[in-house]
């Protein structure tokens, strides 16, 4: 699949205008602290009333939660489970038995089947997605291997960050901007995980970048920088 072609910077939600700003990085590794690579890579841009934003497979890669399929041993229930997962749209996630292998590991085997009975519980009564409120972000998120446009981390399989909320908490005491780690794709509405700040603009937020302006290919941009705009303004509003 070819990456599309270059998002618009600027974007227009409830009448009021924001500019994404995506932010080239070095390829993010782990041992990495996520303050300094906002410091580092978005500092020298950056205004006063900006957001920092950053993806949350990134976060998690820096928190050396990223893990090499090929060190994965999938069990019987991880084989079970993967073929039961239902396959959409929305990428391979759990349905991958590597994936679902590394969240039984995290999660733990008792949460997992509590999820399962929640999942089976939900579906009697015609609702979705038991499974992954009882099992948790490192469920839902997980990403499968061979998915990422970077090479260097195309063979891992990546859970969600630790502590999102802590994390953007750091980087603003550390910088001093209002931080958001967000789920940002070309297919699902972009879902902010974590936040400094009020829900209501983590919405708005959300609605800014569900075009998806940092990509996912190999632009290498895991973090923007979203400011309000107005017209003929000089600064941030």
């Amino acid at each position: 699949m070819s990456p599309p072609g270059p998002k618009p910077r600027e974007v227009v939600v409830d009448g009021r205008t924001f500019e994404r700003i995506p932010i080239r990085t070095d390829v993010l590794r782990a041992g990495r602290d996520p303050a300094e690579a906002v410091a580092t890579f978005a500092g020298p841009l950056a205004r006063p009333g900006d957001v920092v934003v950053l993806s949350e497979s990134a976060v998690a890669i820096m928190q050396g939660r990223g893990r090499d399929w090929r060190t994965i041993r999938p069990g019987r229930l991880a084989l079970a489970m993967s073929r039961r997962v239902t396959e959409t749209e929305w990428g391979e996630g759990l349905r991958n038995k590597y994936a679902m292998q590394y969240a039984i590991e995290l999660i733990g085997v008792p949460r997992i089947l509590v999820a399962s009975v929640a999942h089976l519980a939900g579906r009697l009564l015609g609702r979705k997605g038991w499974f992954y409120l009882v099992a948790g972000l490192d469920a839902r998120m997980m990403d499968a291997p061979c998915h990422t446009g970077i090479e260097e981390n195309f063979n891992l399989v990546i859970p969600a960050p630790a502590d999102p909320q802590g994390v953007c908490a750091r980087i603003k005491a550390a910088t001093g901007l209002d931080a958001a780690i967000c789920d940002i794709n070309d297919i699902a509405p972009a879902w902010c995980v974590a936040s400094t700040l009020s829900k209501e603009r983590a919405r708005l937020l959300e609605r800014s970048f569900d075009d998806n302006p940092l990509g996912q290919f190999d632009e290498q941009t895991p973090i923007g920088i979203w400011r309000e705009v107005t017209a003929g303004a000089t600064g941030p509003t």
